[in-house]
C-alpha cells in the first residue's frame, strides 16, 4: 500500500518534471512562504514585482503543519520559497530540504548568526524558531528576505533596498513603541504565562519572564504533573492573568484557570496573543506590524503598563 509521504514525493516529483511558462521580465516574481510573518516581509520588500503566496493563514499551527498537494504545486512553480527553519516547519523540513536541490528554497531566519538564538531545551542541538517576537531581530531576517529576493532577480535590486529600508524604517518605530510600553510594566508583573514557549526572545528583549505550558512545539504535551506545577507557581507568586495563543488550543491554559480556582486563586485570561500566525488577511493584526503592536499592548495594559488602547496607530480592533 502506498503511503502518503510516498504520494506526496510521486506528485511533487511529477510536478517538478513539468514545463513551466516562460517567465517575462515584466511578471510579477512568484514567491510563496511558509508562514504569514515570512509572507508579509515578501509583500512590503516585493511590493509589485512579487505574487506572494503564503501557505499557512491565520490560527495555523507551523509546527504541525503538513504540505498539501495544493502546496506541493505552488511551491514546484515558484520562482522562490522562503521558510523560516530552526525546524518550525518540523512537518515539511524533509519536503522543503529535498524541494531545495530543484528549486530555489531560502530558510530566512535559519541563516541567523548562531549567537543570536535561543537554544532549545525540545531538541538538542536546535534552536528556538520563535525568531519575530522580537521586532529587532526579525529586521534581520528581512534582510535575508531581501537578499532572497533579490538573488531571485537581480535586475531589480534597487527596488528590493528601497522597499526593504521604508519597511526596516517601520520595524525600527515598532521596535521603540513595544519597548516604550513593555518598560512601563511593573517589574513584579513581568510574567507572560501562554500556552507554549513562543515569547523566549520577547522575554529575552524586554524583560519578562516567559512561561510557556508546552515546550517550544506545541506537538510536545503537557503532563498532569507540569500543570500541577503551574498551578502552584501561580498561586505562591499570585500570578492573575495567563495568555491564550490564536494558533493553540487554550485547554491547558483553561486547566490552569481551573486548578488555581480550586486553590482558591482567582486567575483570568488576560488577552489572546499572536504566537505562531498573524490576524486575519486584510486586517491590521494580519501584518507583522499589527501582529506585535497587539501583543506588546495587550501584555503592557494586562500587566499593568501603559499603553494606548488602539495600539501605536490607532488600528488595533
Amino acid at each position: 500500500m502506498l503511503t502518503r509521504r510516498t504520494l506526496l514525493a510521486a506528485l511533487a516529483a511529477a510536478v517538478l518534471m513539468l514545463p513551466g511558462a516562460p517567465a517575462r521580465a515584466a511578471d510579477p516574481m512568484k514567491v510563496v512562504a511558509t508562514t504569514g510573518m515570512i509572507a508579509d516581509a515578501a509583500r512590503e520588500v516585493g511590493g509589485t514585482l512579487v505574487e506572494v503566496t503564503a501557505l499557512m493563514g491565520p490560527g495555523v499551527d507551523p509546527h504541525a503543519y503538513r504540505q498539501t498537494r495544493t502546496d506541493i504545486v505552488a511551491m514546484a512553480n515558484a520562482d522562490l520559497v522562503l521558510w523560516n527553519g530552526l525546524y518550525l516547519e518540523a512537518q515539511m523540513e524533509e519536503f522543503l530540504l529535498g524541494l531545495a536541490r530543484d528549486r530555489k528554497v531560502v530558510p530566512v531566519a535559519q541563516k541567523l548568526p548562531e549567537n543570536l538564538l535561543i537554544g532549545s531545551a525540545d531538541y538538542e542541538g536546535r534552536f528556538d524558531p520563535h525568531v519575530w517576537m522580537n521586532p529587532n531581530l526579525w529586521s534581520k531576517v528581512v534582510v535575508n528576505v531581501r537578499d532572497a529576493l533579490i538573488e531571485a532577480r537581480p535586475e531589480s535590486k534597487d527596488i528590493f533596498t528601497a522597499n526593504a529600508d521604508a519597511y526596516l524604517a517601520k520595524l525600527s518605530e515598532l521596535a521603540r513603541y513595544t519597548a516604550d510600553v513593555l518598560s512601563s510594566v511593573p517589574a513584579e508583573s513581568r510574567v507572560v504565562l501562554s500556552s507554549h514557549d513562543a515569547f523566549n526572545y520577547f522575554g529575552n528583549a524586554y524583560g519578562f519572564e516567559v512561561v510557556g505550558i508546552q515546550g517550544i512545539s506545541t506537538e510536545s504535551e503537557a503532563g498532569l504533573q507540569r500543570i500541577s506545577e503551574l498551578v502552584d507557581m501561580l498561586v505562591s507568586r499570585n500570578i492573575r492573568a495567563v495568555f491564550v495563543e490564536t494558533s493553540v488550543s487554550d485547554r491547558n491554559v483553561r486547566a490552569l484557570i481551573e486548578g488555581a480556582a480550586a486553590r482558591g486563586h482567582q486567575v483570568v485570561i488576560g488577552g489572546e496573543l499572536f504566537s505562531d500566525a498573524m490576524g486575519e488577511p486584510g486586517s491590521y493584526e494580519g501584518t507583522y506590524v499589527g501582529m506585535i503592536d497587539h501583543n506588546a499592548t495587550t501584555i503592557a495594559r494586562t500587566l499593568g503598563g501603559k499603553a494606548p488602547d488602539a495600539g501605536m496607530q490607532g488600528l488595533l480592533n
